[in-house]
C-alpha cells in the first residue's frame, strides 16, 4: 500500500489493523558518467514498493536527498547536513507514530545515511515511541554479490549499475559504461586510502576522478533482476519477523 496514493479514510482502515511501515531513503548525488543522480533513490523506492506489494504493508514517499557532502565536488550533487537529516527523519517518523505506526523499516540505499538512520532508530527506541531499523539491500546478499562480481565496488559499481538497469533501463547510459570503469577506481578494498591504519580520505573525489568504484562492465539487467529478487526476499522476511514481535520485546531492556 502506497501512503501517498490513498485517501485518509482508507489509511485509517490500515492503521486500525497494522502498525508497520516501509520508509525508502536514498540520495541525489553523482554516480559516475553512466548512472543518474537518482540512483540510490530509485533503488530504495524499488525495494520498498515491491516489498509493500508483496506484504500489504504501508510504504511512505521516498526521501531522495540524504547525507552526501562527500560527493559535493561533482555537478548536481545535493545534500543536507547530518544533524538536519537526523532531525528530519526523526520528526516524520514520530509523525507516523501519531497514526499508530510503532515499527518502521528504513529501506536505505545510500551508505552515507547508515550511521544517521541508526542514531534515529536509537532515539526513537530509547524514547519508547517506535522500533525503527535500517536495512541496506546489499548487506543482505553479500555472498551473492561476491559470487556474481569480481570487483563490485561500493559506489556506482556493477551492483548499482545492474539494479538501475533492471529497474529503470532507460536511465543507464550504456555508451558510458566503459568510460566509468576506465576513469574510476576498479579495485577498492579495506586498505584503499589508508596510511598506517588511518583513513586519509574524506571525499569521493579523493579516490576516484570520475566518482565511481568497481568494474561496471560486469553489470547487466539480468544480474540486476537476480540481485533485486534475492534482496527483496530478505526485506519481505524481515518485515514478517518484525511484525510478529511483541512491541515490548523490541524496546530497551531494563537496567540490571
Amino acid at each position: 500500500m502506497l501512503l501517498a496514493d490513498r485517501t485518509w479514510p482508507e489509511l485509517g482502515e490500515y492503521f486500525a489493523d497494522e502498525s508497520l511501515a516501509f520508509v525508502p531513503l536514498g540520495s541525489t548525488e553523482q554516480h559516475g558518467p553512466h548512472l543518474p543522480e537518482a540512483t540510490d533513490a530509485i533503488i530504495a523506492e524499488g525495494f520498498a514498493r515491491a516489498a509493500a506489494r508483496r506484504t500489504g504493508f504501508l510504504c511512505t514517499p521516498t526521501v531522495d536527498i540524504g547525507v552526501s557532502p562527500h560527493h559535493r565536488q561533482f555537478h548536481g550533487t545535493m545534500w543536507v547536513d547530518a544533524p538536519v537529516f537526523r532531525d528530519y527523519v526523526e520528526s516524520f517518523t514520530r509523525n507516523l507514530t501519531s497514526h499508530g505506526i510503532d515499527r518502521v523499516i528504513f529501506v536505505n540505499a545510500h551508505g552515507g545515511n547508515v550511521e544517521h538512520l541508526r542514531e534515529v532508530g536509537r532515539r526513537l527506541r530509547d524514547a519508547g515511541d517506535c522500533y525503527a531499523i535500517e536495512w541496506m539491500w546489499d548487506e543482505s546478499i553479500t555472498d551473492l554479490i561476491e559470487e556474481v562480481f569480481e570487483t563490485p565496488g561500493p559506489h556506482g559499481g556493477p551492483k548499482e549499475t545492474s539494479l538501475v538497469w533492471h529497474l529503470e533501463p532507460d536511465l543507464v547510459r550504456e555508451d558510458r559504461i566503459e568510460d566509468a570503469r576506465d576513469g574510476g577506481l576498479v579495485d577498492f578494498d579495506a586498505d584503499a586510502g589508508r596510511v598506517h591504519g588511518a583513513r586519509t580520505f574524506y571525499d569521493s573525489i579523493d579516490n576516484t576522478e570520475n566518482g565511481v568504484l568497481g568494474d561496471q562492465t560486469d553489470a547487466s539487467p539480468e544480474v540486476g533482476e537476480e540481485l533485486f529478487e534475492a534482496a527483496c526476499d530478505h526485506l519481505v522476511e524481515l518485515a514478517g519477523w518484525l511484525d510478529d514481535q511483541p512491541f515490548e520485546d523490541l524496546m530497551p531492556k531494563a537496567h540490571v
